[in-house]
């Protein structure tokens, strides 16, 4: 197109000194037509890239790489995240891209157009789209959590709680940050270990949640589409707050040292299985491979380089994550900075200051002596002042620990909102900052989980003739179903079953699917076989190294991850969570009981279910659906043959052109399943008649499973033209018998 562009740029000056005025305005007609062209497709292929960006530096960027940075080593999970985002995330990318460009079909269509008999990788990532929304649901409702009460003045995070009765246990809430304090209490109201209180729902998590699937419901029943303008604002929004963040960070103390830490490296930490484990499923997980959003973005967007937009996102991506991750290091430093004596004097310094202001009275004064003695003195003293004192104290005093905190501070999931909540407070007129941040981090989750719901929602349409005709009602029984899941993750111990299904059951499915694409892309169907026919389709070769990444690099990696994670399943013992002791104020971690490891292997073997499943239920629909007559057999050969060829003749040409319909409405891709399997790409548009006459239907019917399920989705495709359907095939099968008995006759005669 852009050589056409060319040439008729130069042509056109000719054009206007040597033809009159009517065609140089029809010239002028259609300049301005392909300008309006390449317009629109510029335009789309921009949609397509912010929506890739938009989904890639969501709550994976925001949320996710931070703490599982921090619960790694810093500088260890970014080097190992780098080099597999490089070697895994960009060829993988890459290759959903060009199947949802090229074939331009959904997730489920895709894998039956390919290669049949694995259909059923399409519904596994249907399956694995619902498992990564019911659990996203609950980390939006903790951003719309935070939301409400950042209305009110001072933020309700950066004060010790005002309780009654005030006794020594109660005073344990001193040994922590306010920030870390208020996550665990006021929003989650977590319990002490998984198994405790799981019927038990939190109110204010479970109205939340119900308001993000009801938003979700509606703006899904009104269709309402996002502008390219509203992308930009919900792309670049975050970014500016995240920058100011980071400025204001590196004037606090300890900035310094927790950058440092963040990019220190040590290589012994590389034999940990852990650090393979999380890095390679989160690469899975911020990308969206394996979930089939990437191949349904990709059929609706414009453009046709894909490996630059593939290179694009997942730089993006890595630049967003570094950023936050900088900001929760920097965090992190602070607390610990400020935390033990500099807390107790940052303490004294402010019930001083309250004390000459007249808020607390004269005997609130500490010793002179406090600042000698031990951290948890402090803590002693207060608990020797009259009740109602007390309780003031404890209210006024910082959001400082008293209690000395370590580097490896805070390791739950919580540990970016609880940061980003301690910097929104370092700002004047916090609230206004609070309500900006918290805003966009809603509006990122809301349009992360629409993706994911359009993943679930249009692929099931485009298979399920009921969804079809009333695609609301898929609408509200995905929405229902989602808020019906959603609640298990709203109860006391919901944040550690949400924490199990973020650590083990959603990166195991997500290595499964991908594993069962790259070998049925790469080796079934074929690399190679891949590359030429997207090559006769798109009229430009693809990435150079694409084949030999997909065949030699993703492919090995993946099963050794795949490898890495049943290991550590079935082992147990490396397993473990983070959760909150109440009675202590702090965190704890815990092994995984036995039964929630019993219910990740379930889920996991409920996500790769439908891949087996589907060739056996297409192999038993074709049992039925090809059951020869014996008796139609025996009539047909005791008819002469040149009756049978002219009775036979006008139904296997009307076939013929019927099958050459059907395939030029699949742009020509679907010719490549009808041909044998040794392909010839230039032939793709020349001599579609010869592919048909070479086709595998010339085959025996029982010769293997998988071109009997090949044979299935190509007389499926024919019979949605053709009814009934079993009279196509039966013409089919006729129609290639006579072929196979015509040479036998005249070698007779």
């Amino acid at each position: 197109m852009e050589f056409l562009e060319e040439i008729s740029e130069e042509e056109s000056p000719k054009e206007r000194h040597t033809s009159s005025t009517p065609s140089w305005k029809l010239t002028a007609k259609e300049i301005l037509a392909t300008k309006t062209q390449n317009y629109f497709a510029q335009t789309k292929r921009a949609e397509n890239i912010l929506i890739q960006v938009a989904f890639s530096i969501g709550l994976s960027s925001i949320w996710r790489f931070p703490y599982l940075c921090h619960l790694n080593g810093g500088g260890n999970f970014i080097l190992m995240y780098f080099f597999m985002l490089l070697f895994f995330g960009v060829p993988l990318m890459y290759m959903e891209m060009i199947m949802g460009k090229c074939l331009r079909m959904d997730s489920i269509q895709v894998w039956k157009q390919l290669v049949p008999w694995l259909g059923g990788i399409g519904y596994a990532s249907v399956l694995v789209c619902i498992l990564v929304s019911l659990y996203n649901s609950i980390i939006i409702t903790w951003s719309l959590s935070y939301l409400s009460n950042s209305f009110s003045y001072p933020l309700p995070w950066d004060e010790r709680p005002l309780v009654r009765n005030i006794n020594v246990t109660d005073l344990s809430c001193l040994q922590t940050v306010a920030h870390q304090y208020f996550w665990y209490h006021t929003t989650l109201n977590a319990s002490n270990h998984m198994g405790e209180e799981v019927e038990t729902l939190v109110l204010n998590l479970t109205l939340g949640i119900f308001t993000v699937w009801f938003l979700l419901f509606l703006i899904m029943m009104v269709g309402l589409k996002i502008s390219v303008q509203m992308l930009i604002f919900s792309v670049f929004l975050p970014y500016v707050i995240l920058l100011c963040f980071l400025i204001r960070g590196l004037f606090l103390e300890g900035a310094t040292t927790s950058l440092r830490r963040m990019v220190t490296t040590e290589f012994s930490a590389w034999a940990s299985l852990d650090l393979w484990r999380q890095a390679g499923g989160h690469v899975l997980y911020s990308l969206g491979l394996g979930m089939g959003t990437i191949i349904l973005f990709s059929y609706k967007a414009g453009g046709d380089n894909y490996a630059q937009v593939a290179s694009l996102v997942t730089l993006i991506n890595l630049g967003t994550s570094l950023l936050t991750t900088s900001i929760i290091f920097i965090v992190l430093g602070f607390w610990t900075t400020t935390s033990g004596h500099a807390c107790v004097k940052q303490s004294i310094s402010k019930l001083t200051q309250l004390i000459d202001e007249g808020v607390l009275p004269q005997n609130a004064k500490p010793p002179k002596d406090i600042l000698l003695l031990p951290t948890l003195d402090y803590i002693k003293w207060i608990n020797s002042l009259p009740g109602r004192l007390r309780q003031q104290v404890v209210h006024l005093s910082p959001s400082c620990s008293i209690k000395v905190q370590k580097e490896m501070f805070m390791q739950g999931p919580g540990l970016a909102l609880a940061a980003f909540s301690q910097v929104v407070s370092l700002f004047p007129g916090s609230s206004f900052w609070a309500i900006l941040f918290f805003m966009a981090l809603l509006i990122t989750g809301l349009s992360n989980l629409m993706r994911l719901l359009e993943g679930i929602v249009f692929p099931l349409q485009n298979s399920i003739s009921i969804f079809r005709d009333y695609p609301r009602i898929l609408t509200a029984i995905v929405c229902l179903g989602g808020f019906l899941g959603s609640l298990i993750f709203t109860s006391r111990a919901g944040s550690y079953i949400m924490y199990l299904f973020d650590d083990l059951v959603v990166p195991l499915s997500l290595v499964i699917t991908v594993v069962f694409q790259n070998v049925a892309l790469a080796w079934i169907y074929g690399a190679g076989r891949f590359r030429e026919e997207m090559f006769s389709e798109m009229g430009r070769p693809l990435w150079p190294f694409s084949s030999f990444l997909w065949c030699y690099v993703t492919l090995p990696g993946l099963l050794a991850l795949l490898t890495i994670c049943f290991m550590q399943l079935f082992q147990g013992t490396h397993l473990y969570y983070t959760a909150w002791n109440t009675s202590g104020n702090k965190e704890v971690k815990h092994l995984y009981p036995q039964n929630s490891l019993g219910w990740v292997i379930f889920l996991s073997v409920l996500t790769f279910l439908p891949i087996p499943v589907h060739p056996l239920h297409q192999w038993w629909s074709l049992q039925e659906y090809v059951a020869p007559d014996p008796f139609e057999k025996l009539m047909s050969k005791k008819t002469p043959m040149v009756s049978s060829m002219s009775s036979q003749r006008p139904k296997h040409h009307s076939m013929k052109s019927q099958e050459r319909t059907s395939n030029t409405s699949t742009r020509g891709l679907s010719m490549s399943l009808l041909r044998s399997p040794k392909p010839e790409p230039e032939c793709l548009s020349q001599d579609p008649v010869k592919y048909e006459s070479s086709s595998w239907f010339s085959l025996p019917l029982l010769t293997s499973l998988s071109s009997s399920l090949t044979i299935r989705s190509a007389s499926l495709r024919v019979s949605r033209q053709v009814s009934p359907t079993s009279v196509t095939a039966d013409n089919s099968n006729k129609g290639s018998e006579t072929q196979e008995e015509s040479p036998k006759e005249k070698s007779v005669q």
